[in-house]
């Protein structure tokens, strides 16, 4: 009688697959909400308010401009300029922008020049921000983005501490009705889940443009955007990556420092923007890339795992064995529901009681298709152009 079969190896392969995802949620995506717990009482903060420049990088971007700017140019915050750089100046988007001006005399606009040729327009646009900021502090973010209250600025200065030169916060979209909202909500939710938690477990790895700060001498340091400057993106999450370590990176998970971004006027913003993303994070240094892909990995294999045991057992008419397999799901399902019930309430995300199932499957499938949609496009068009 053969001591390992297909019915015993499936169990076993099971319950070391669900250990794993433990391991992943207890011991990372849970981060995020256990660091904001902490963080409110946290007395290592930074209470002096130092003069920041926040950073704006805009692109047919005039109705984001004009909605968003104001909730920006109006923080509570002791002494801060905004620096709008426009990509392809627009009579409309200069007016709108001079006439905030008359209004918020801390705010400075300037525009790309057309001449500007081979060269990714979004680092020469940041490039032109820092060379022209004022202060130390730069703050980052995009026209679509509109800070929750006007403690942004504050909450993120709370971090900036003498050791600090990164400060990581967190971003997702605005909550809409309709299925593609809740598929990109989940997405975005996981990721932040993902590298915010690993920022918080000292092992930092990216960090997106929509709501970050870093230190104008750790640019210059680096060199700017030099090592990747071939590459059209890149310029937050390689730069993070390669700036970015325990001693040197704080994250921001406070409700009031929420970044919240509008919906995408078309799908294909989205997909084209996850497209991107899949071919930045290939260039990731360190293990963090690979430790993202294990844990998308052995979901897949989890679920193939307990669909196949639940299967194999019931036309063997192994009901314990069927019992156990559904007690691993389930609390795999609870122990996840948990943690993404207790993150999405700090940051006023949906529950995904219902969904989560569903989202928690599909989400390597989507991811999947765009790094196979990334591999079948020329090499050119995420070349700096």
């Amino acid at each position: 009688m053969e001591l390992f079969t297909i019915d015993t190896i499936l169990p076993i392969a099971s319950g070391a697959l669900f250990i794993t995802q433990a391991v992943y949620y207890l011991g990372l995506y849970n981060k995020l909400y256990t660091h904001s717990r902490e963080t409110a009482y946290a007395t290592d903060i930074n209470t002096q308010n130092p003069p920041l420049s926040v950073i704006i990088v805009a692109k047919d971007a005039t109705h984001e401009l004009q909605e968003n700017l104001p909730f920006i140019l109006e923080q509570d915050y002791p002494e801060f300029e905004v620096i709008v750089i426009y990509d392809r100046p627009a009579d409309d988007c200069d007016n709108t922008l001079k006439l905030l001006e008359d209004k918020y005399p801390n705010l400075y606009h300037t525009f790309i020049p057309d001449s500007a040729r081979y060269i990714s327009h979004k680092k020469l646009g940041i490039t032109m921000g820092i060379k022209a900021s004022r202060h130390e502090w730069l703050v980052f973010t995009e026209p679509d983005c509109r800070p929750q209250s006007n403690q942004w600025l504050k909450q993120m200065a709370r971090n900036f501490t003498p050791a600090t030169e990164i400060v990581l916060g967190y971003s997702n979209y605005e909550k809409v009705p309709g299925w593609f909202n809740k598929k990109i909500t989940f997405d975005t939710l996981l990721n932040s889940m993902r590298y915010l938690g690993m920022a918080v477990s000292g092992h930092p790895y990216m960090g997106t443009g929509r709501n970050m700060a870093y230190r104008k001498t750790l640019y210059y340091k680096q060199k700017g955007f030099v090592s990747h400057l071939n590459l059209q993106r890149g310029e937050d999450d390689l730069f993070i990556n390669e700036t970015a370590r325990a001693h040197n990176t704080r994250v921001e998970a406070s409700p009031e420092s929420l970044m919240r971004i509008a919906m995408p006027k078309y799908k294909r913003i989205w997909c084209e923007e996850k497209i991107s993303y899949a071919a930045t994070s290939r260039l990731f240094h360190g293990t963090a890339r690979y430790l993202m892909g294990f844990e998308t990995c052995s979901r897949f294999l989890f679920y193939t795992a307990i669909i196949a045991t639940i299967t194999i057992s019931i036309l063997l008419h192994q009901w314990t064995i069927a019992a156990i397999a559904v007690l691993l799901w389930l609390a795999r399902f609870t122990m996840q529901l948990i943690v993404f019930r207790k993150t999405a309430k700090v940051f006023g995300e949906r529950k995904f009681c219902a969904l989560l199932p569903l989202f928690d499957f599909l989400q390597p499938a989507w991811n999947g298709v765009f790094k196979l949609q990334r591999k079948f496009r020329r090499k050119n068009e995420f070349m700096r152009k």
